[in-house]
């Protein structure tokens, strides 16, 4: 073959082989706990908000009709001065959807789990004495283990630096 498509060939394997440690970073970034904590946060917000609709489908809005004839209020308090339309009831109607929104919230989250965790802490036990010499070790293992880096910071930062057994290395900087 010539040159040209041996380096060719050769530039093709090596992108290659960069491409796995790409995927490689991508998994590394998915299965962190944030990544998934929000995504279970925007289903569940979904969620609510269906439920918060409901009740204002299903409650409110013919509480509101019940009261003012109609089934919301961006028809209350509206006037035209000089062309300009002004609305009070659009205003009145979103201030009413925040406040359902924030005590639903309050109500059937807040408030349930406030009261979990006063009853987890009445109940509270003492406090655990120490971990045996099996769990410390582990427990070592476990931040050694935590303090190297992931394969996606080996892809960007080359090789990582090596420390003289049984010393640890150095505190990242504060910001």
């Amino acid at each position: 073959m010539t040159d040209s498509i041996t380096q060719g060939l050769r530039g093709a394997g090596d992108r290659a082989r960069g491409m796995s440690k790409v995927f490689q970073g991508f998994k590394d970034f998915i299965a962190r706990g944030n990544a998934i904590e929000l995504a279970v946060g925007v289903v569940i917000g979904a969620a609510f908000t269906g439920v918060v609709a409901a009740i204002q489908e299903g409650f409110i809005s013919p509480l509101i009709a019940a009261i003012f004839g109609e089934p919301d209020l961006t028809a209350v308090g509206v006037f035209v001065i000089n062309g300009a339309t002004f609305s009070i009831g659009l205003i009145l109607n979103a201030l009413l959807q925040f406040l359902i929104t924030a005590a639903a919230l309050y109500f059937v989250i807040i408030l349930p789990l406030n009261a979990l965790a006063a009853r987890r802490k009445r109940g509270e036990e003492e406090e655990p004495k120490a971990p045996a010499e099996d769990i410390l070790l582990l427990q070592e293992i476990r931040d050694l283990l935590a303090a190297r880096p992931s394969p996606a910071v080996l892809n960007d930062a080359g090789t990582p630096p090596t420390f003289p057994p049984g010393s640890t290395p150095p505190a990242p900087p504060t910001v």
